[in-house]
């Protein structure tokens, strides 16, 4: 009982962290990889949750220990770190947040059944909606807000399993053959939904700084040991639903021959128009809440994290870090990620699948790298050593980082070849 009340008391990063990868990941991959695939891909979701859980444990572990956001750490290995996460920073953050507002916008639609309003309209007015919710509430806000979001996310995805089981899976089509997953086509979608599950390496960082931030407003830093029960909590939750929307994959849409669409309102309508028909139109609502809480949290969160981290980047590269914590720098963060995120929106027609290529190269590719990064800041000199990673654990970012660097190796060969 104790253990549990520790938990729920330093509820917050782990919180966020599972509110934020459960998303594009969960939604769009996972349900698309057991639509397609089967059962079989419930191996590769499985092995990305576990040999990426070094990464963002070290976000938490080093600001715990030392009180600074893990992007300071790689400021202080050198200079090159920094740029280079600055890089990656500026490459996703005009992609991702697009990408998640434009299948978000679709849900909405789709929910509330509008059809004279554009996607794009739609978009705007929820990073309209994010921006005020965010500048004003700031953190605080965003974590009650969750904390109330994430039961009924994971009550409804719950309930919609259980019923997709019971009601068995999908007539196959007559002559069904599952698609190929070695050729070209499955490796590609394969090298993808590893690399996005259950998020980009880089949230590390964001996982560091709501950590920073939830310490300096509870003005209480909990031991490693409850900090990382914390994470772990909601680590283990964002596996658990990567296998829920798989296994709504799975039962009712493998074998029926549907095509998944790149578009964001079109793949929401035959998401849920699948689900209840296989369901019954009486589970409408439940599901199109599911679908939409998975992608609202993801969206919120996500543009809080990218405001953050663009933020204390920059503070470091001009110098004045400190300076930059004020408020009215996470204020204009938002605003600019929201601005520029619309401008993306519109240049690209609001198709997700050009949107998440862009960030998926960069992301995916250079992932390695932030792992190394990570692990460098743990093991530093100035890092305690009571507080370093145990042998077992860094064996595992070992191999982490060596299976995501053969990845992506191969991800480039098929760009250029």
């Amino acid at each position: 009982m104790g253990r549990i009340k520790s938990i729920i008391k330093n509820l917050g990063p782990g919180l966020l962290f599972a509110s934020m990868a459960i998303g594009t990941s969960h939604l769009v991959l996972s349900t698309k990889a057991g639509a397609q695939y089967g059962w079989f891909m419930i191996i590769p979701i499985i092995l990305a949750n576990l040999l990426k859980y070094p990464f963002f444990e070290f976000g938490i572990r080093y600001t715990n220990v030392t009180g600074k956001s893990i992007i300071e750490g790689y400021n202080d290995r050198g200079r090159g770190y920094l740029w280079l996460y600055a890089f990656i920073t500026l490459a996703t953050s005009l992609a991702s947040p697009a990408a998640l507002c434009s299948i978000t916008a679709g849900l909405f639609i789709n929910l509330f059944g509008i059809t004279t309003v554009s996607i794009t309209t739609v978009a705007v007015g929820l990073f309209t909606f994010n921006s005020i919710i965010l500048i004003i509430g700031k953190y605080k806000l965003l974590e009650t807000t969750l904390k109330f979001l994430i039961p009924i996310l994971f009550v409804a995805l719950l309930s919609t399993t259980v019923l997709v089981i019971n009601a068995g899976p999908v007539t196959p089509i007559v002559d069904f053959k599952a698609p190929e997953l070695f050729d070209e086509f499955g490796i590609l979608f394969l090298i993808t939904l590893i690399g996005w599950m259950p998020t980009a390496v880089e949230g590390s960082s964001w996982l560091s700084l709501w950590s920073a931030e939830k310490y300096r407003i509870d003005k209480n830093k909990p031991p490693l040991k409850e900090a990382l029960q914390e994470f772990n909590t909601g680590y283990v939750l964002t596996a658990v639903l990567a296998i829920f929307f798989l296994t709504i994959g799975c039962m009712t849409l493998y074998g029926s021959g549907t095509e998944l669409s790149g578009n964001a309102v079109t793949f929401a309508d035959q998401v849920i128009s699948l689900f209840t028909t296989h369901i019954g139109d009486w589970a409408y609502v439940l599901i199109t809440v599911s679908a939409f809480a998975t992608m609202y949290s993801t969206c919120l969160t996500q543009h809080d994290a990218i405001a953050r981290v663009s933020v204390d980047v920059i503070g470091l590269i001009v110098g004045e870090h400190n300076k930059f914590t004020e408020k009215k720098y996470y204020a204009a963060g938002i605003i600019i990620i929201s601005v520029t995120s619309i401008i993306v929106l519109v240049a690209l027609g609001a198709n997700m699948g050009v949107i998440l290529a862009t960030a998926t190269v960069i992301s995916f590719v250079l992932a390695p790298l932030v792992g190394y990064m990570n692990l460098k800041n743990v093991m530093s000199t100035d890092f305690p050593q009571k507080y370093q990673p145990k042998k077992g654990l860094q064996l595992l970012t070992y191999t982490g980082i060596l299976f995501l660097s053969l990845l992506s190796l191969y991800y480039c060969w098929t760009l250029i070849f």
